[in-house]
């Protein structure tokens, strides 16, 4: 079976026991390595049958996939920032972001809701340059770019994260990772617990993983790699957890309710 995950360090971190035969599985899996929102797309289509996704898409795609409770990236003082040159205001700007079905732009659209911008996707990568060469008036920026804008010359206008949090008091839902429910539920279980294992053994190993790490955040430092995981991959990832569950259950309702996701009545979780 095809996984789906990003070549950031918290999911090759996470994922590593899962793919090199360290821990059971229900199923024998095989890596695929995209940016998000390239895995946000493969989602829709229903392309591959397990993968990590934004929480916004999810919200397009609740009667087909259902989330695991393991293996998502949840949590407090993780959320996207928006960035640029100078202070400036957000309105009419041109923004930069990850994607259209990023939770990044997801919540850039719930606070801008009203106010007229003009929104620039181009992969997460490239967004600092494209704001520090003037391409673009501001940018949203994910991943591991929060730990390195300062390099470019740029500033901190407003934390996502933040702003969710003293909206609803809740943790910040980024991604997850869905699987097909007409997989049935005993696969489903079963592969719940080999991500749980999975990310066990990387904290039991945290040497085993580097390498595997590092050969696809080649432009990353050490240092930046390891703040990268102790932000993205916390309690949370083990289990979502109920107070996850209603964090993620409040982003989709007021996508819903601003118009910008479908209604569903599927369950959220699978086990």
């Amino acid at each position: 079976m095809q996984l789906g995950y990003s070549l950031c360090p918290n999911d090759t971190f996470i994922f590593y026991a899962l793919t090199h035969g360290k821990v059971d599985a229900p199923v024998d899996i095989e890596e695929v390595l995209q940016d998000v929102e390239t895995l946000n797309r493969w989602a829709m289509q229903g392309r591959l049958p397990l993968t990590k996704i934004s929480y916004a898409a999810y919200g397009h795609l609740r009667d087909e996939y259902v989330a695991l409770r393991a293996g998502g990236a949840l949590g407090r003082g993780v959320g996207p920032l928006l960035i640029a040159k100078e202070p400036r205001q957000l309105a009419g700007a041109r923004i930069a972001h990850p994607g259209g079905h990023t939770t990044a732009f997801l919540l850039l659209s719930l606070l801008l809701r009203g106010t007229d911008f003009q929104p620039l996707q181009m992969r997460y990568d490239r967004i600092m340059a494209a704001v520090a060469g003037g391409e673009a008036d501001v940018g949203l920026i994910i991943h591991e770019s929060r730990f390195t804008y300062r390099q470019h010359g740029l500033l901190k206008l407003l934390d996502l994260g933040e702003w969710w949090e003293s909206q609803t008091g809740l943790p910040l839902p980024l991604g997850a990772i869905l699987a097909r429910r007409d997989l049935g539920g005993e696969v489903l279980r079963g592969l719940n617990d080999a991500v749980r294992a999975s990310l066990e053994y990387a904290y039991a190993h945290p040497e085993e993983p580097r390498e595997y790490i590092r050969r696809y955040a080649s432009e990353l430092s050490d240092e930046v790699s390891e703040a990268h995981i102790r932000t993205y991959v916390n309690e949370y990832s083990l289990d979502v957890s109920a107070e996850g569950e209603r964090a993620v259950a409040e982003l989709l309702a007021r996508g819903e309710k601003a118009g910008l996701l479908p209604r569903s009545d599927a369950a959220l979780f699978c086990c």
